[in-house]
């Protein structure tokens, strides 16, 4: 389902992989209702879909959001068959920064779980396409997961449908 904005259609995909705590995926499933983007979550999934963190969080949004869950990282790419070039993989070892990736209509970012990111082959398999939020506080190893979301979904919303002034 495409919604409309501004005279624009918006498909940005975000995609959870293996998300551990209810209330960062219903912030993000929220997220995803007010920029018009298709939540995909990958089990298993560190919590159930009923959870009460999890629809407080979303509000009343929840029933608003596009949503698909899969089985597996592979059931995604079969059901999705998403080339890699668009996809962005988000992690604190992404070699790139977020804002060194160019984003158009369509993509997909893909997040890792809050415990332990995304799985190590993917990092071998995608390591072109992983990007990094920075993150120059000497202190900070990573921000939550609902926040990096955020940032970078509104990146890829502004370089694929904000003109430029």
């Amino acid at each position: 389902m495409d919604i409309k904005f501004a005279n624009m259609e918006t498909n940005l995909n975000i995609v959870l992989v293996s998300p551990e705590i209810p209330h960062n995926t219903g912030a993000v499933g929220r997220l995803a209702v007010g920029l018009g983007c298709r939540l995909h979550l990958i089990r298993p999934l560190g919590f159930h879909l009923d959870d009460r963190s999890l629809l407080r969080a979303g509000l009343d949004y929840w029933e608003h959001l596009d949503i698909l869950i899969h089985s597996s990282w592979d059931d995604f790419l079969q059901r999705e068959k998403c080339p890699a070039h668009k996809m962005a993989f988000l992690s604190t070892h992404g070699h790139n920064s977020l804002y060194q990736c160019k984003f158009a209509p369509g993509d997909y970012l893909v997040f890792g779980s809050e415990s332990s990111g995304l799985p190590k082959p993917f990092h071998e398999q995608y390591g072109s396409r992983m990007f990094r939020i920075p993150m120059p506080g000497p202190h900070a190893r990573s921000i939550n997961l609902a926040n990096a979301v955020s940032i970078a979904v509104y990146e890829a919303y502004r370089q694929a449908y904000c003109p430029a002034s």
